[in-house]
């Protein structure tokens, strides 16, 4: 079942999650909820902040995507469709020496608005899976990137703060009319058309 997305203004956006520490049948329901959730809105990661929960908690799944990137998981490579779609619990990330890369980014709790996110290319992320398992995962690209986004979320941090003041500048009018829209919904009010 799908969960409705928060969108941008509402505070739980900017809270830093909670630790995860009790692995059992709701955080398995919750991560299958946000999978599904993902996928409805045809996006490839999203954060418990984005389903109004402060915690530690995201999912990826690139297996659709048309990019190349590389991953070594917990020591080897295996092919992607045994990983993902992938759920992390309380992932860290760890920038590895690489070039930084500047890609448009899109959010699902930003509807329609895109801009460009400098993010270093290589990252090592330590997490836990669903039955508590640490894992680590060394990555780059398309995969690197996404779980930046990801794990910028569960520290409150969101992309638009990621980008340059210059690219920033030119989605600002559509980013207060989503927050405009977030606030007057959470007021009870009829969107105006």
């Amino acid at each position: 079942m799908a969960l409705p997305i928060v969108h941008y203004n509402d505070p739980v956006l900017r809270k830093k999650g909670a630790k995860v520490t009790v692995f059992d049948a709701s955080l398995t329901r919750l991560a299958e909820q946000m999978l599904a959730t993902m996928h409805t809105a045809a996006g490839i990661g999203l954060a418990a902040q984005q389903v109004g929960h402060a915690i530690q908690l995201c999912v990826v799944d690139l297996r659709g995507a048309k990019a190349d990137y590389n991953w070594e998981l917990d020591g080897s490579k295996p092919p992607k469709e045994l990983f993902m779609p992938i759920v992390l619990v309380n992932p860290v990330v760890i920038f590895l020496p690489s070039d930084e890369f500047v890609y448009e980014e899109g959010c699902l709790s930003f509807p329609d608005i895109r801009g460009d996110v400098p993010r270093p290319d290589a990252i090592r992320v330590t997490y836990q899976d669903l039955q508590s398992t640490p894992h680590m995962l060394v990555c780059d690209d398309l995969l690197a990137r996404c779980i930046q986004h990801e794990v910028d979320h569960l520290n409150g941090t969101l992309f638009i703060d990621r980008m340059d003041k210059k690219v920033r500048v030119t989605i600002d009018p559509d980013i207060k009319a989503l927050a405009k829209r977030t606030k007057d919904a959470a007021q009870g009010k009829p969107p105006i058309s």
